[in-house]
């Protein structure tokens, strides 16, 4: 018996696919300024409880105002910005000039890795090298991070535009919603957000900080040309889940075996920073991260491939905030639960409206 099939459904699923390619074109056409916005909700979202705590201390008799408390910020975040922004593209230039100089020395030593299955094997990936023209590929490099400058200016001012409206956040949530019981909800869910993104940013920063110190004293030990830009890539590139820290091996390995071209060397460079990716990375990162981030491996690695495909590398760094964003909404409508249970890591993602009370304890627990 053939059972009929609902319109309305298939409507409704239709409708759901036209909606979700007309959002995908959107975050992919106006990505430039969407990745700008999620950074600076980002650094602000980061900076809020600081400010919150200096607009509350007093000086004697005095008070710190709010707006004074907030250019403060707003002057400091500019400053570091634009400092990091400047060593970032210093180091970036060093590099792709080094990479030049070693440009006709890198496929002969590229294909000298491949040596052990034989000449013809060796002599074909020179070739394939060889046709590949590397020095058009750093200058569209070296163009694109041009581009670092102009998002830093921007995310810039939409943290400074952030923090003019601080003050109302509050009042404006209560009058969205219309229900002060449903905007202290909204509000409790907006600052479990908050406090789980900025205890996975600032555990890898610390982490990634250690990493990038030990690899450029690794580099530097074994008189590497770039060993302070290899510190620094690693750095960032360790913010990049699970693949980051290959990259940054390969990477340190690729530079030390152009340079050197001695395979014990490079072998004996390989596996230190291996080693130091993986404690830092497996043992300690962890440790240091508890129960604050709770998703799920494979929904990280899912993440990263969607936004690595719609924002490209900026896309890869901010794919696991806006996962967890993502998973503790989910988890508060019944309808999407499902896509939370999928994306935590134990399959039972905790509800963030809990009564203050027990929240409060769950947390001295952790």
């Amino acid at each position: 018996m053939r059972i009929p099939r609902d319109p309305h459904r298939v409507q409704d699923v239709a409708l759901i696919i036209i909606a979700f390619a007309v959002v995908l074109f959107l975050l992919v056409q106006a990505r430039f300024l969407l990745i700008s916005l999620v950074t600076a909700i980002v650094i602000f979202s980061l900076m809020s409880d600081a400010i919150n705590f200096i607009a509350r201390a007093r000086i004697g008799p005095l008070a710190i105002p709010n707006w004074l408390a907030s250019v403060a910020a707003v002057v400091a975040i500019a400053a570091t910005l634009l400092t990091l922004t400047s060593i970032v593209l210093a180091q970036i230039n060093t590099v792709l000039l080094t990479t030049l100089s070693y440009a006709d020395r890198a496929p002969e030593a590229i294909a000298a890795l491949f040596s052990w299955l034989g000449q013809n094997t060796e002599a074909a990936v020179l070739n394939s090298l060889q046709t590949v023209e590397l020095g058009g590929y750093i200058r569209a490099l070296a163009s694109q991070a041009g581009n670092l400058m102009q998002g830093t200016v921007l995310v810039i001012l939409f943290v400074g535009f952030l923090f003019a409206e601080r003050v109302w956040f509050s009042t404006k949530l209560v009058n969205f919603v219309g229900d002060p019981v449903r905007a202290d909800r909204v509000g409790r869910i907006i600052g479990s957000i908050i406090r789980r993104v900025n205890r996975y940013l600032a555990v890898k920063t610390l982490v990634s900080l250690m990493t990038g110190v030990m690899v450029w004293a690794l580099a530097g030990l074994f008189g590497l040309d770039l060993a302070v830009a290899l510190g620094i890539l690693t750095f960032i590139l360790n913010y990049i889940p699970n693949i980051g820290s290959i990259v940054a091996t390969a990477l340190v390995a690729l530079v030390a075996y152009v340079q050197l071209g001695d395979p014990a060397t490079t072998g004996a460079i390989f596996a230190i920073t291996g080693v130091i990716q993986f404690i830092n990375g497996n043992v300690l990162d962890p440790m240091m991260m508890g129960r604050a981030l709770r998703l799920s491996s494979f929904g990280i690695i899912i993440s990263l491939a969607f936004w690595g495909a719609v924002w490209g590398i900026p896309g890869m760094f901010l794919s696991v905030p806006i996962t967890v964003a993502a998973m503790i909404v989910c988890s508060e409508i019944p309808a999407l639960r499902p896509i939370a249970i999928l994306l935590s890591r134990e399959g039972l993602p905790e509800p963030e409206t809990e009564p203050r009370e027990t929240s409060s304890r769950h947390e001295a627990a952790e």
